[in-house]
């Protein structure tokens, strides 16, 4: 029987004989007693480090109040009357303003039918409107279901069905996007006139429609393993638990300005849009553009002076990119990924206070918290936030000693309650806690791999499945699987990573033609992206003859190939005509590193770029080409194209010759 210990320095040798012997001691002991048991079976953990891995490390009681969520912002609204609460572009709305505002929404979608037991679709783009929608469903007693623009259309109204939505709202620019007839839609734009109309005062109470402290607040889709997002059901009770820790821990007061980056579809985005009204602070809510512009989200930070900002590591490395500097005092939460060492050295180098943060969906946003002060000893996820409990088990269900990699296991009020219509799968997922006095008492088994440090905090290890992040973003990657295999073109396929460097993973389809030839990368990119959000989408698509297996028929992801040829988004290159598409070029290959030269009809995402390559792509070219350019072109359109729009953008002193590769105002290379 092999025992594992993790020797962290300084070593001491007397406490470690002391840990084997009591341990021999008590596996003695127990064989004496069942000499025919399988060594296996039994745990031979110390007592006294059993008493530290149960109650020790998981002593986090803490009081919270027994309000809904709505209710916590109701709560600051007459001693904050009028403080601004969100700030979103031109617009921003007093605690007063916002309160009203979500009221008249709600007695609109009540009379709609809105209600304890109903879900309630919010299709709309970021803005202070959209807060007081969320709020406005809440105080319905109804969850509310976030639904990206952004997504595909076919997505969006999976979603909506899936979710058995009573009611929509949205705005005219998405009505249409959704099957749903007219009189279940609410048009922020259009029915403007009738909602200001409505009654400023809060709804009466009434026990039979309003929610409870159980009841959903909310249903989230993340990424299924079967081809179809799955929706996780989350109540009040959790909700407010989290906020509640995380106004100790990191902590955010009255005086602190947050501002939130991230779409309603993600849900570290309830941290952002919720803390600082329960705190009576400020949120300001950035655009999508401004989200993915460094340089604009580094002006926003620095116009409000914000306090707090948090992001996933991609955000944090394009704020830093653009030159942002950050004040003293500052709050950085970077969750979403694993915060790389580099990035967190970065971070603490502009003398900002740094918070590594941990947590799937299921159990409420964040689980576990820790703050980084220096990178010596690597990056922990830190010690669970209030009311948490976290147990880290062998496939035996036994715990691990400290040092000993196992699984995961997330208890306490943050436990969501499960998938919405998905029982089989949340029989799997959320099991009995057999840790726990309490009555129903369940535990959400995380699939990720973790250790325990000699200080209770927890080392994150990877996944111990297919689960993958990507720029922040939870993918399964069998959805992407299933998506592609309904390509006609398309036998097999088997999906992996493909880590360019540290901060550059990339999506790799290895696909099995069903006929023999070439696939077509711009038919897959196009069939996907009617079914996939843009952060599922493969960046290559690799031809193969068969998929690698393992001996025990499982794909061998060590033998699946990594891309060795970039794709044309016409195949044929063409070679680029001025200087203003060379500079382009240069800047995708150096970006993308592709395998052949960059053409003149090449586009950003069909040669392997990807959401933080094309933030970089912009802030790049704007730099060399002295232009300021849309982002969303920058995704769609050639280099042909973009160089067009680079020219129409200069001065006429900055005619673009076709073979000097100079500008005819004179300058550096930067003005060509």
């Amino acid at each position: 029987y092999r025992l594992k210990v993790q020797v962290q320095e300084p070593l001491d040798p007397k406490r470690v004989l002391g840990y084997l012997l009591e341990a021999v001691e008590q596996l003695v002991s127990k064989l004496e007693c069942s000499p025919d048991t399988m060594l296996s079976s039994l745990n031979i953990l110390p007592d006294i480090e059993k008493v530290m891995l149960l109650d020790d490390w998981n002593a986090t009681e803490m009081d919270y109040p027994s309000m809904l969520l709505h209710e916590v912002f109701e709560s600051q609204v007459s001693p904050c009357s009028d403080r601004i609460a969100v700030s979103s572009g031109s617009k921003s709305l007093s605690y007063r303003e916002l309160n009203t505002r979500s009221n008249q929404l709600a007695h609109a979608l009540r009379s709609a039918g809105a209600c304890r037991g109903q879900r309630v679709g919010l299709c709309v783009e970021r803005s202070a409107d959209m807060l007081a929608a969320v709020l406005g469903v809440l105080k319905t007693g109804a969850a509310y279901v976030p639904l990206d623009p952004g997504f595909p259309e076919e997505r969006l109204r999976f979603m909506a069905e899936d979710a058995e939505l009573a009611i929509l709202v949205t705005t005219t620019a998405f009505a249409d996007l959704f099957n749903m007839p007219r009189e279940r839609q609410l048009l922020l734009d259009a029915d403007a006139s009738k909602l200001l109309s409505e009654p400023a005062q809060a709804l009466p109470p009434d026990a039979k429609l309003d929610a409870g402290f159980e009841d959903p607040a909310y249903i989230i889709y993340t990424s299924g393993s079967t081809g179809k997002p799955k929706g996780v059901v989350v109540p009040h009770r959790a909700v407010v638990n989290l906020l509640s820790s995380m106004a100790r821990e990191p902590g955010l007061s009255a005086d602190d300005v947050l501002v939130a980056v991230t779409t309603l579809s993600f849900d570290i985005a309830v941290l952002e849009l919720y803390l600082p009204l329960m705190q009576g602070a400020t949120v300001v809510i950035a655009g999508r553009e401004e989200a993915m512009d460094g340089h604009a989200l580094s002006h926003l930070l620095e116009q409000h002076q914000a306090t707090l900002m948090q992001a996933t590591p991609v955000t944090w490395r394009l704020l830093l990119e653009a030159g942002w500097t950050g004040n003293k005092g500052f709050k950085a939460l970077v969750g979403g990924e694993a915060l790389p060492r580099d990035l967190a050295d970065q971070l603490l180098g502009h003398d900002i206070e740094l918070w590594n943060m941990y947590g799937p969906t299921e159990t409420t946003v964040w689980s576990t918290c820790a703050r980084i002060t220096n990178t010596t000893s690597g990056i922990t996820i830190g010690k669970p936030i209030a009311n948490t409990s976290v147990y880290v088990l062998d496939e035996q269900m036994r715990l691990c000693p400290v040092g000993v990699p196992g699984e995961l296991y997330i208890g306490g009020d943050g436990v969501t309650s499960g998938y919405w219509n998905r029982p089989e799968l949340t029989a799997e997922r959320f099991i009995e806690d057999p840790f726990s006095s309490s009555p129903g008492a369940i535990l959400y088994r995380t699939g990720d791999r973790v250790c325990w440090h000699d200080d209770g905090t927890l080392e994150h290890q990877g996944r111990l499945d297919f689960q993958v992040k990507v720029r922040g973003f939870r993918i399964e990657l069998g959805e992407i699987e299933v998506a592609l295999t309904e390509h006609p073109s398309v036998h097999q396929v088997a999906i992996h990573l493909w880590q360019v460097n540290s901060d550059d993973v990339r999506i790799v389809a290895c696909c099995v033609p069903a006929q023999p030839g070439a696939l077509a990368p711009v038919s897959l990119r196009k069939h996907l992206r009617a079914r996939l959000p843009e952060y599922m989408i493969p960046q290559n698509f690799l031809p193969i003859d068969k998929i690698p297996l393992t001996p025990n028929g499982k794909v061998d992801q060590n033998r699946l190939p990594t891309p060795v040829t970039a794709e044309s988004s016409i195949g044929q290159h063409e070679a680029p005509a001025n200087s203003v598409e060379t500079t382009i070029a240069e800047i995708w290959t150096i970006l993308i590193q592709p395998s052949r030269a960059i053409g003149r009809n090449d586009k950003f995402f069909e040669m392997g770029g990807h959401s933080l390559l094309a933030m970089r792509e912009m802030q790049q070219m704007e730099n060399e080409l002295d232009v300021k350019l849309n982002i969303r072109m920058l995704l769609q359109e050639s280099v042909a194209d973009i160089a067009i729009q680079c020219q129409s953008n200069n001065t006429p002193s900055e005619e673009i010759t076709q073979d000097s590769g100079v500008s005819t105002s004179g300058g550096n290379r930067s003005n060509a």
